[in-house]
């Protein structure tokens, strides 16, 4: 059967598409802005047929009603990261969260210690060999949705054609539900003070050499990072995600990839968020390659990239270097990320420069301000980057960098780069603490 009967074979509707998924089956959803909102939509209509459904996820961006209390008994969401639309669920335990490096969360799939039933994907409209790409989202998607039984394919004219190992051919999709609707956008927006956000970012760029290979995280600094970087040369990226401040550095001439040691002259990536701007422009464009994300999140890949930059951020870093990323105390908030893949891969590069950046201060909601650089962490507090692993930590008041130093040492460097009004309270718990 040639590609094109095989594709018009399997074509159906959303409603009927997720009637082959059963009681107790474990779904995979492709998530970020490629979440298949009407594969999703089916399901939460479909659910009370169902009981004891597993939705295995990562970030996903859009409405969650697949979360929401009536589907208790019917669905129950496991993520490996918590984004914003399922956090609540998860925190009152309707919703499960299983830690997982982001390199190795594919594998949970692929080698089976969560096997998939149905995987609900989101692809590009096939070319004329039968190939569709899985367009914004690769990462996280392709392995685990080969490792599932059946597959249930959203395929969208709008979806962009993205390049790279990012293709799964329409014989391997089970049931076809074409849809046409613009991918969603997702702009990286300012964090409070907007000119703190510049000083970090200037601070951050004052440590990327020319011809670096860069990583950067989801967040307004990492995006404001970009915007000091038009007097550099030769840079590159490999990263887990980028969103739209490529561009302009790719158009100024700054943003080559000539001078990376692994894949010179492309931007590899697992997935994309911006606006329709960034989905236009990496449309068949062979300058940028995806990837999954075991590969591009490999510490051990990454290293490969001589001068690798990774620019990652923290909810709270402690005076030994311990970084907090994914809760507050107790209280689950994100997950661990791409983190420690790239901050150890780039402190394994030649000329590698790790960086944790954050401001220096948190406003509460009764309007008081703490600070994210704290004696101890709070109780219960995760710890994703150890002070193990720590070399630059940079707030708005400059750079602290931790690598090779003592204690003491570290405590008097972050005390620094603490918001001046914490100082002298910093400075009492550390000699409580036999830091200083």
């Amino acid at each position: 059967m040639n590609p094109a009967a095989t594709y018009q074979s399997r074509v159906t509707t959303a409603e009927e598409a997720v009637k082959a998924i059963k009681s107790g089956n474990r779904i995979f959803l492709t998530g970020n802005v490629s979440v298949p909102q009407q594969l999703l939509a089916a399901l939460v209509g479909y659910a009370p047929n169902l009981n004891d459904v597993e939705i295995c996820q990562a970030l996903t961006v859009g409405a969650a009603d697949y979360v929401g209390p009536e589907m208790e008994g019917h669905l129950r969401v496991n993520s490996m990261f918590i984004s914003a639309n399922i956090r609540k669920a998860v925190q009152e335990g309707r919703a499960d969260f299983t830690p997982v490096l982001l390199s190795e969360f594919p594998l949970l799939f692929k080698r089976g210690v969560l096997p998939v039933d149905v995987a609900l994907i989101h692809v590009s409209t096939p070319d004329e060999h039968g190939f569709c790409s899985l367009g914004v989202e690769v990462g996280l998607t392709k392995s685990a949705a080969e490792s599932a039984k059946i597959i249930i394919a959203e395929v969208n004219d709008q979806m962009p054609r993205t390049l790279g190992d990012s293709f799964i051919h329409v014989s391997r999709l089970t049931h076809i539900v074409p849809v046409s609707y613009p991918i969603p956008e997702h702009k990286m927006t300012a964090e409070g003070d907007s000119e703190i956000i510049k000083q970090i970012a200037g601070h951050v760029a004052s440590l990327i050499p020319d011809g670096a290979t860069m990583q950067l995280g989801i967040g307004s600094i990492p995006d404001a990072v970009l915007k000091f970087l038009m007097d550099k040369r030769d840079l590159g990226i490999h990263t887990e995600l980028f969103s739209d401040g490529v561009i302009e550095l790719v158009n100024a001439g700054v943003l080559t990839n000539a001078r990376k040691t692994l894949h010179p002259g492309k931007i590899v990536a697992g997935f994309i968020l911006g606006t329709g701007r960034l989905y236009e422009w990496v449309n068949d464009n062979p300058m940028v390659e995806m990837h999954p994300t075991e590969y591009v999140n490999d510490p051990f890949i990454i290293a490969q990239n001589e001068r690798m930059v990774a620019v990652n951020s923290a909810i709270e870093v402690d005076l030994t270097g311990q970084i907090c990323a994914d809760s507050i105390g107790p209280k689950l908030y994100s997950g661990v990320g791409g983190q420690l893949d790239f901050i150890y891969g780039a402190s394994r590069s030649k000329g590698g420069v790790p960086i944790i950046a954050l401001p220096s201060t948190a406003v509460m909601r009764d309007g008081t301000a703490v600070s994210k650089i704290t004696a101890m962490l709070k109780p219960g507090a995760g710890v994703v980057t150890t002070r193990n692993h720590i070399r630059y930590v940079v707030t708005e008041y400059g750079i602290a960098d931790l690598y090779g130093k003592t204690i003491r040492q570290r405590a008097q460097a972050l005390i620094k780069v603490a918001n001046p009004q914490f100082h002298d309270e910093l400075e009492k718990q550390a000699k409580e603490l036999h830091y200083l």
